[in-house]
């Protein structure tokens, strides 16, 4: 009898220690891998966008500064980020304001279902090859993580977000660089890094990490994610 009550107390605290492991952490909520990487050889988690907690965000654009056909869509879209992202980049963005540099979200979440109609759309106006080398392919876009933020900047009363444009301005992406680490973001795609990465310099692309320790370890050595995380081929 002893030896069948010990048998079933150890079946009962496995399946007690089983249902535990399934569990998301943080009291029900889902654990988001801050540090999940997704490029052209590691493709989006299947199940993150069901789990991925997006909050809406708009630009507040600087009085006198005028807009233009290629830049309403900075006051009138609403831009969706993952929600601590969201909080660390609006930090980010006042101490920036603080310097006098201004920062505006202009590419952020984008889901699959909508890189698959971008792909269909580049393809069908400039052909397979052009695509190809223009647009990620369907699920293995950073920005279908929540976690990756595009920014342009206002200076002297204008908007900058033309990408020629954008790295351009070094001086003032040399500043807001400097401050990346400090509210746990990365530069996503340094220059000479696009063997490993795969893309080109891209001053305007932030990528949220969380932890300000490990964004300013990889910022101050130079790396890439692919690099920290040992996935560099």
């Amino acid at each position: 009898m002893k030896k069948v009550l010990v048998c079933v107390l150890s079946l009962v605290i496995a399946l007690a220690l089983f249902s535990a492991c399934g569990k998301p952490d943080d009291g029900g909520e889902q654990k988001t891998d801050y540090l999940v990487l997704v490029n052209k050889q590691h493709k989006l988690p299947e199940t993150w966008e069901e789990t991925v907690e997006l909050e809406d965000a708009t630009n507040t654009i600087p009085e006198g500064v005028e807009l233009t056909e290629d830049s309403d869509y900075l006051a009138t879209d609403v831009f969706k980020v993952e929600k601590k992202a969201l909080k660390a980049f609006r930090n980010l963005q006042a101490d920036l304001e603080g310097e006098g540099i201004i920062i505006l979200l202009d590419s952020t979440y984008r889901s699959v279902a909508r890189q698959e109609e971008l792909w269909s759309e580049f393809e069908e106006k400039y052909g397979l090859e052009y695509t190809q080398n223009t647009v990620a392919v369907p699920g293995t876009s950073e920005h279908h993580t929540g976690l990756a933020i595009d920014v342009c900047i206002v200076k002297d009363g204008a908007v900058i977000n033309e990408n020629a444009d954008i790295i351009a301005e070094r001086e003032i992406f040399a500043k807001i660089h400097a401050k990346l680490a400090d509210y746990g973001f990365i530069l996503r795609f340094p220059e000479g890094g696009k063997a490993i990465t795969g893309y080109d310099y891209e001053p305007w692309h932030f990528r949220y990490v969380d932890s300000p320790e490990i964004a300013k370890e990889i910022m101050d050595k130079g790396l890439t994610l692919e690099e920290y995380l040992g996935a560099a081929s």
